[in-house]
């Protein structure tokens, strides 16, 4: 059973999801890929999970970095949730880039390279927007790419950390 509640983000209306224990999902409203991330038969209901999110949201949206992460779970593919768990290592302000997750991901497989097309696929696909923050990622040289909220927000989310970048970057 799943459950649903949603939030009155600064950027637009988000829905987050939760097994009844941890938050599962947390997607913009119509997002790319909206209707794989929110289950159709989950139930709007109130639960702490949703109390401790929305207070980790008004927190970041507050422009000041939360100090605790809400009880998540992320279901994927083992290499979906490699590149997912780097995403969490990513600090609050700062930004990486496809190449560089896809270089950590063949080190610490012993492998020469793995590509930055297939990091991106699970970049994109990332089932809790901000709190595991795909927006902090980039394209070779900087470049502003994919996401799946949409670019004006993941500007957004990046001059609220203090990363200036505009639509032409």
């Amino acid at each position: 059973m799943y459950y649903q509640k949603y939030y009155d983000a600064p950027l637009g209306e988000m829905i987050m999801v939760s097994d009844g224990t941890t938050l599962t999902n947390l997607v913009f409203e119509r997002q790319k890929y909206y209707e794989s991330e929110v289950p159709e038969d989950s139930i709007e209901k109130s639960l702490p999970i949703f109390d401790d999110t929305a207070r980790w949201l008004d927190i970041y949206f507050s422009g000041i970095e939360p100090d605790f992460t809400p009880a998540i779970s992320l279901k994927g593919s083992e290499f979906r949730k490699e590149v997912w768990d780097i995403l969490m290592g990513i600090p609050y302000g700062e930004v990486t880039t496809y190449g560089e997750i896809a270089k950590q991901i063949a080190k610490k497989r012993g492998i020469s390279r793995m590509s930055a097309q297939a990091v991106g696929g699970a970049v994109g696909h990332n089932p809790i927007s901000i709190i595991v923050p795909c927006h902090r990622v980039v394209g070779a040289n900087g470049n502003l790419t994919g996401y799946a909220g949409g670019l004006e927000k993941k500007v957004e989310l990046l001059r609220l950390e203090g990363i200036i970048y505009n639509m032409n970057n």
